[in-house]
């Protein structure tokens, strides 16, 4: 099996291409010339130079191949041009289907969001059924994947039976591990903590998975999964300070005992943008977008998942572990 891999440079991307290779598939990467090559140090695979927004080398790196993981997106909770995100995120999905299409490629596998949920507010887990629209979406990087995982959606639903090929939708949680080069936001929760620049919390919760699960998630959804269908792909659900907690208890710094209201953070949220961001052109640390998402727990279940693509929800403890040392041993922290 010949796969292409977008994203692979990255933090979930890159243990996507790592657990392929165990498996015995050859890989060809999508890399972009400004990416730094190494979460892929070592890795058997052959390397097409491109972008999202550049078709010819999307028909390059796909030509030929058997099955697609679409990985990659602009993965921001502030940017300056928007227009950006939208071209990489929906545009960039959209032209990766049709290559694949005229390709013949068997299977499309697009990574989504959780973020593309439909959260409650009646303390039920939120699962792939959930009522929710466009406008439910806060901030550019929700509403560019909700708009792409569509475009996917709708190409498995119209393809599957028709030409061979299909796509399948996963949507990852909140990733933790190793690699997460970036880092993450949530992955900068973690290096805030390390650096003790976490003075407080507001009342928020996430659903944390372990990378390397999901990693062989996406390898479980090629193999199980439903054309046209979306999978949850998830751990633990945790308030942000049983987070912390747990950050506290694997290095032994104090976690934060001050619950700042929403109202004060939604006021540091606003000045940060405008001093750190508009002012200085450094992204802020404190987004308004990130405030306003912390309003709801993104408190969800994998069942889904599970009955169709054999998940199995694991506890996180080990995965930040893992990321702490990660973390540390590179300088981040």
């Amino acid at each position: 099996m010949k796969a292409f891999v977008t994203g692979a440079t990255g933090f979930v991307g890159s243990h996507v291409a790592r657990v392929l290779t165990e498996q015995g598939a050859d890989l060809r990467l999508l890399i972009r010339s400004s990416s730094d090559p190494k979460n892929i140090e070592g890795l058997k695979a052959e390397r097409v130079v491109g972008d999202l927004c550049d078709p010819s080398s999307l028909e390059k790196g796909i030509s030929g191949c058997d099955v697609v993981f679409h990985v990659a997106a602009d993965y921001r909770l502030w940017i300056r041009d928007p227009e950006r995100m939208y071209r990489s995120n929906v545009e960039g999905t959209r032209t990766i289907l049709e290559a694949a299409r005229k390709n013949s490629v068997r299977r499309v596998v697009y990574t989504s969001s959780v973020g593309t949920i439909g959260l409650t507010s009646n303390r039920h887990l939120a699962d792939e059924n959930s009522p929710v629209a466009l406008e439910n979406m806060i901030g550019h990087y929700k509403r560019s994947k909700f708009m792409a995982e569509q475009v996917a959606l709708d190409a498995g639903k119209e393809s599957a039976g028709t030409n061979g090929m299909d796509v399948v939708v996963v949507n990852p949680t909140t990733p933790i591990g190793e690699q997460d080069i970036k880092p993450t936001p949530t992955g900068r929760i973690i290096v805030d903590f390390l650096k003790k620049k976490f003075p407080a919390y507001v009342d928020t919760g996430l659903n944390l998975v372990d990378v390397a699960e999901c990693a062989r998630g996406h390898v479980a959804a090629l193999e199980k999964g439903r054309s046209g269908e979306r999978y949850i792909l998830g751990g633990e659900n945790l308030t942000l300070k049983q987070i912390l907690d747990k950050l506290a208890e694997i290095t032994g710094l104090p976690s934060p005992k001050v619950r700042v209201p929403y109202a004060v953070a939604l006021a540091a949220g606003v000045v940060d943008e405008i001093i750190t961001g508009r002012i200085l052109r450094r992204e802020p640390r404190a987004t308004v977008e990130a405030v306003q998402m912390s309003r709801k727990k993104m408190f969800v279940t994998s069942a889904k998942a599970e009955r169709e693509l054999g998940w199995k929800v694991v506890p996180v403890d080990g995965a930040l572990r893992r990321a702490v040392e990660w973390f540390r041993a590179n300088g981040y922290a």
